[in-house]
């Protein structure tokens, strides 16, 4: 396992442990959310280089694309929610109430 292969698998491990324990505030999550986003997008990136492949990929463009959606939809999300309740405490937001 070469240094860039731990730098990315840490990174990604670090934003999902993030994501799990650090449940307190919606923007906390978004954020956790757009770093495991960008680790996946950076190593998509750097994958043709690390195999020598002269083509290159469209993947690292769609997982742009899909981290532009998630992004908006998570602001929307937050302002809505920060609109409707007053914060953005996660504990505030519940399903079974409508």
């Amino acid at each position: 396992m070469t240094f860039l292969h731990l730098a990315f698998y840490s990174t990604f491990t670090l934003s999902s442990l993030g994501l799990a324990f650090h449940r307190t505030h919606l923007i906390l999550a978004l954020l956790c959310l757009e770093s495991m986003m960008l680790s996946m997008y950076v190593a998509l990136s750097m994958w043709p280089i690390q195999t020598q492949a002269t083509s290159s990929s469209l993947m690292p463009i769609l997982m742009l694309a899909f981290s532009a959606c998630e992004a908006g939809t998570g602001l929307a999300i937050l302002v809505a929610s920060s609109r409707t309740h007053g914060s953005d405490h996660l504990h505030n937001l519940n399903l079974l109430q409508c």
